[in-house]
C-alpha cells in the first residue's frame, strides 16, 4: 500500500512529492524522535491511522507505540533507518526551481538584509561589552599573532579558479585592471598585483576604484533543492584577491592555538560527526543547526569581534565587498559581513558562532569563564560552518544568545532532547549511524549525460556498500542501458565501475605495469584554454612558489618573499626556470574549472 500511495502520489502531484513532501515527512520523523513521540500536529500532509500515520504504518509500528504514538523503550534501528532512507533519499536533488520559487529567494535575501539591520539596531552596550570580553578571552593570542603578520606585511595573496564579479577568465585575473582604493593600506598596489618594480608602468593600465565605484558583489542562485535555490554572491576579482592572503594567515593564527583546533574547523567534518555519535549515546552534547547563517552574520559581529586588534581588522574591513548587486532589486548595501561566496565569510562566521556559543555557555553557569574553563570544555563545543555542537545543559542558553545577535536556530535539524543527533551530513540514534544514501541528478538515459552518469555510479556503490543489494542490481540494468561497460573495479580504481566487496576484475594485463586492466568509463575534464605570458605569468609563478613553500616560512618575521628577492629584469629563460620549479608549464596554457566534463572509454586500471 505504502508502495502504491508514492506512485499515486508521485503521478498527481509530480516529482515535487519526492523532493519535497516526502523530505518534509522525514524532517518530521527526526522531530518525533528528538521530542519520543509522534505529535498530531506533524505529518499533515498524510492521514492517520490510531496514533501514526498510515503511509509507513508497519516501519512506523516498530519504532512508536501504535495507539499512543510515544517512543517505544527499544525502537527498531532498522526501521529508523529504512524511514529515513525512504522519505529523505531524494530531497536534496540539484534541480532547478520554478522562477517563482527564484525571486521569493531573492526577496529572502533583502528580507534577511532588512532582519540584520534591526538586529544590530537591538543589540544592547552590556551584550556588546561581553561579546568584546569573551572574543578576547578565546581568540586573543591567535589574533595578535595574525595582527603582527598583517602589520609586518607578510601576507601574501591568491587567486582562486572561481568565478568573478567581472567574468574574468582564471589566467585573466593575474592582469588585474581594477583596484579598490581601500585596499592599497594592507594590500598595495604595487606589491600585490606586479612581480616587482621593474613593471612600474603597468600602474597606468589600473583603474583606482574609490569606494563610490567600486564593483559589487553579483548575487546569483545555484541549485540546492527543487524547494529552494541556494543564494551565493561571487565576489569581485581583487577583494578575492586580498581576502585568499588574509584568510590563509587566520587559518595559520587559529592552528597555533591547541583548543582553538578542536573548536573551530574550517577543513575537517569528522570531529563534527565523532561528538554528534557521542552525542546521540550519552545524550549530554547537542547539534544545533542554524538558518541562513552566512547571511546573518553582521559586519558589526565581526568589528566587535576584531575591536582589540587593529591591523587585522582593518585588513579584514579593507577586503569586505559593502555592496550587492541583486536580481530585481538592482544595488543594495549590504548590513551583513558577507555571503557565501567571500573567503572570510565561512572563518569569520565559525568564530562569531563560537564566541556567542560561549556566552551563553558563561550565562548557564553563572560566572565569568577563564581560559582554564575554556580548554575543560574542549572536547565539548565545535563549529563547523552552521553546525555546532555544544552540551545539551547550556543549550536553551545558547540558543536565546544565539537569537539575541540575530542569529536563527533551525528547529527542524536541531536536536538535543532524544537520542537523535545529526551534524556535517552524518545522522546518529542512540549511537547507531542511521545515515542515508542520497539521489543528487536525474537518472541519465543517453551516453551524452555524462554528470548524471558520474552521479548514478556514485549512487550505485553508496547503496552497494550500506547492503541495499537488490536495489544495486536494478541500478547496474539501468546504467548498463546507458553505458555498455561497466566492470566490477576496486573503489581506488579511476574507471566508472561497479564495486564490490568480493573484488574486482580483469579483463587484461598492463603491457609496461603488469597490473589488472579493465575497460570501462573514465571522467575526463582539462581546464579551458586560458593562455597568460608576459608580467602576468611572472607573477603567477611567483605566487605558485609563494604558497608551495610551508606557512611557517611564509610567515617568518623579517624574512624575504620570493617577490622581494625577484630580479628586476627576467627573459624568458628566467621564467622558463620559474616555471619549472613553480609547477608545469599547463597552468600559463590552461587554468580555471573545466567547462565540460565528459566520460570516455579507454583501458584502465582495475584497481
Amino acid at each position: 500500500m505504502d508502495y502504491k500511495t508514492v506512485q499515486g502520489r508521485c503521478k498527481h502531484e509530480g516529482l515535487s512529492f519526492l523532493t519535497i513532501t516526502l523530505p518534509a515527512f522525514g524532517k518530521d520523523f527526526e522531530k518525533s524522535l528528538d521530542q519520543a513521540k509522534v505529535d498530531r500536529n506533524l505529518f499533515q500532509s498524510f492521514g492517520w491511522k490510531g496514533g501514526l500515520p498510515k503511509f509507513l504504518w508497519g516501519f512506523l509500528d516498530l519504532v512508536f507505540d501504535r495507539t499512543s504514538g510515544v517512543l517505544l523503550d527499544e525502537p527498531c534501528i532498522d526501521s529508523i533507518r529504512s524511514i529515513r532512507q525512504l522519505t529523505l533519499m531524494f530531497g536534496k536533488m540539484k534541480l532547478q526551481c520554478t522562477p517563482e520559487r527564484e525571486m521569493a529567494a531573492m526577496r529572502g535575501f533583502l528580507e534577511c538584509e532588512q532582519d540584520v539591520r534591526a538586529s544590530d539596531a537591538r543589540l544592547s552596550e552590556s551584550l556588546v561589552d561581553s561579546f568584546k570580553r569573551v572574543s578576547s578571552l578565546l581568540f586573543g593570542s591567535a589574533f595578535s599573532q595574525m595582527d603582527l603578520i598583517i602589520y609586518e606585511g607578510l601576507h601574501i595573496p591568491k587567486h582562486g579558479p572561481g568565478s568573478t564579479a567581472e567574468k574574468l577568465s582564471s589566467n585573466a585575473k593575474y592582469l588585474q585592471r581594477t583596484w579598490p582604493a581601500r585596499l592599497d593600506g594592507y594590500f598595495p598596489l604595487v606589491d600585490f598585483i606586479l612581480p616587482n618594480a621593474r613593471y612600474y608602468e603597468h600602474l597606468g593600465d589600473v583603474d583606482i576604484l574609490d569606494p563610490g565605484s567600486e564593483i559589487p558583489v553579483r548575487v546569483i542562485s545555484v541549485p540546492k533543492t527543487q524547494k529552494t535555490p541556494r543564494i551565493i554572491a561571487i565576489e569581485p576579482s581583487a577583494m578575492q584577491y586580498a581576502q585568499q592572503a588574509v584568510l590563509d594567515v587566520i587559518r595559520y593564527g587559529l592552528d597555533k592555538v591547541d583548543y582553538l583546533r578542536t573548536m573551530v574547523g574550517l577543513d575537517d567534518q569528522e570531529p563534527n560527526r565523532v561528538l554528534a555519535h557521542r552525542g546521540s549515546l550519552s545524550g549530554n552534547l547537542a547539534t544545533l543547526d542554524l538558518s541562513e547563517a552566512s547571511d546573518r552574520v553582521s559586519n558589526q559581529h565581526v568589528r566587535f569581534l576584531l575591536a582589540r586588534h587593529p591591523h587585522l581588522h582593518a585588513a579584514v574591513d579593507a577586503s569586505r565587498s559593502r555592496k550587492a548587486d541583486i536580481p530585481g532589486y538592482g544595488v543594495k548595501r549590504l548590513a551583513k559581513f558577507a555571503s557565501m561566496g567571500s573567503a572570510l565569510c565561512f572563518p569569520m562566521e565559525a568564530m562569531v558562532f563560537l564566541t556567542i556559543i560561549f556566552m551563553g555557555i558563561e550565562q548557564c553557569l553563572n560566572t565569568s569563564l577563564t581560559k582554564r574553563d575554556v580548554k575543560r570544555l574542549s572536547g565539548s563545543v565545535r563549529v563547523f560552518g552552521d553546525d555546532i555542537i555544544v552540551p545539551s545543559d547550556c543549550v536553551d542558553h545558547v540558543i536565546r544568545t544565539l537569537q539575541a545577535f540575530g542569529l536563527v536556530v533551525n528547529s527542524d535539524k536541531s536536536f538535543w532532547t532524544g537520542r537523535f543527533r545529526e551534524s556535517c551530513g552524518k545522522e546518529y540514534y542512540a549511537g547507531h549511524d542511521v545515515s542515508i544514501c542520497r539521489v543528487r541528478q536525474m537518472f541519465p538515459t543517453r551516453r551524452e549525460h555524462a554528470q548524471e552518469i558520474i552521479s548514478v555510479v556514485s549512487l550505485r556503490n553508496q547503496l552497494y556498500w550500506a547492503g541495499y543489494w537488490g536495489t544495486c542490481k536494478w541500478l547496474d540494468g539501468k546504467i548498463r542501458d546507458v553505458i555498455k561497460h561497466f566492470p566490477t573495479v576496486l573503489p581506488t580504481s579511476p574507471v566508472l565501475g561497479r564495486q564490490s566487496a568480493l573484488g574486482f576484475e580483469t579483463q587484461r594485463i598492463g603491457e609496461h605495469l603488469h597490473d589488472p586492466l579493465v575497460r570501462g568509463y573514465v571522467v575526463s575534464s582539462r581546464p579551458p584554454s586560458d593562455k597568460l605570458d608576459g608580467y602576468g605569468a611572472l607573477l603567477k609563478c611567483l605566487l605558485r612558489m609563494e604558497w608551495n613553500s610551508p606557512p611557517k616560512e611564509r610567515y617568518r618575521a623579517g624574512g624575504n618573499t620570493l617577490l622581494d628577492i625577484a630580479p628586476n629584469g627576467f627573459g624568458r629563460a628566467g621564467l622558463d626556470h620559474l616555471i619549472g620549479i613553480s609547477g608545469d608549464e599547463r597552468h600559463l596554457e590552461r587554468a580555471g574549472r573545466p567547462s565540460v566534463v565528459d566520460i570516455k572509454l579507454r583501458w584502465s586500471s582495475a584497481v
